[in-house]
């Protein structure tokens, strides 16, 4: 199935329901919640999930699991997806709360494949054991650190938005600090007690999970760098292998 919601197909006598949908650049879906858990996983383009607690970006070829029942919304950057809709019962390994994940080669396919099985495909042949097959390779998929905590508290939230929409890593916490009304000691206390981490390894996250899209998008590490106030490419190219394992030559548009 394709470009269909689904909550047209949501009460079908399935466990897996596919579905494959096109979406407009900078494309954001508003909050919403599913019955069903769901895997979302992009073809194309780049996405960033947000809930309650956290934020998940989600680079091309990756995909994010969604516990059934979270509230979530979805900021797109020219992104085509292929969606696995999954009775909670059929997925007791299900993460509590959202999860990107590294698809693999056979994990991608038949991701791709799913979305071109009939909706009611019979419950014991080829196209059941497909989808099974596609269960069995996301529960051993594995987990990429690219969920950011958001703060609980209203102040400090909506001084982490702000970051998010321009982030630098040479902002300094005497600034943020100000904003509150607080001295920097305070902050520091209060932003480890909101998001478990402390706020210079949380800005560095913050501003690598910023590049993912830029760097799939194709735009040069250098001018990357230079954005997100690194002194050059090499201490940008650091921090990013130090944080995903992985260059970022590796997230790059495939």
């Amino acid at each position: 199935m394709r470009n269909t919601h689904i909550d047209t197909v949501d009460d079908l006598d399935r466990d897996v329901v596919a579905i494959g949908t096109d979406y407009p650049p900078r494309h954001v879906l508003p909050e919403h919640r599913h019955r069903r858990a769901q895997v979302l996983y992009g073809v194309t383009g780049s996405m960033r999930v947000e809930t309650a607690d956290g934020a998940w970006t989600v680079p091309p070829h990756r995909a994010v699991l969604i516990p059934a029942g979270t509230p979530h919304a979805v900021r797109m950057t020219g992104v085509s997806t292929r969606s696995l809709y999954v009775e909670p019962r059929a997925v007791p390994w299900f993460p509590a709360r959202c999860r990107v994940v590294e698809v693999t080669p056979l994990l991608r396919e038949l991701l791709r494949e799913a979305v071109d099985v009939e909706p009611r495909y019979a419950a014991r042949g080829r196209d059941a054991v497909l989808l099974q097959l596609a269960l069995h390779e996301l529960r051993r998929a594995a987990p990429l650190p690219l969920d950011l905590p958001l703060p609980a508290d209203p102040e400090l939230r909506r001084l982490c938005q702000d970051f998010l929409a321009a982030p630098r890593v040479d902002v300094r916490p005497a600034a943020w600090a100000a904003r509150l009304h607080v001295a920097e000691r305070t902050l520091h206390r209060r932003f480890r007690a909101e998001t478990g981490l402390g706020l210079a390894p949380w800005r560095r996250r913050a501003c690598v999970l910023h590049a993912l899209p830029l760097l799939a998008a194709g735009a040069p590490v250098a001018e990357v760098a230079a954005d997100l106030g690194y002194a050059g490419p090499g201490a940008f190219t650091t921090m990013f292998h130090r944080l995903l394992g992985a260059p970022p030559s590796e997230f790059r548009e495939r």
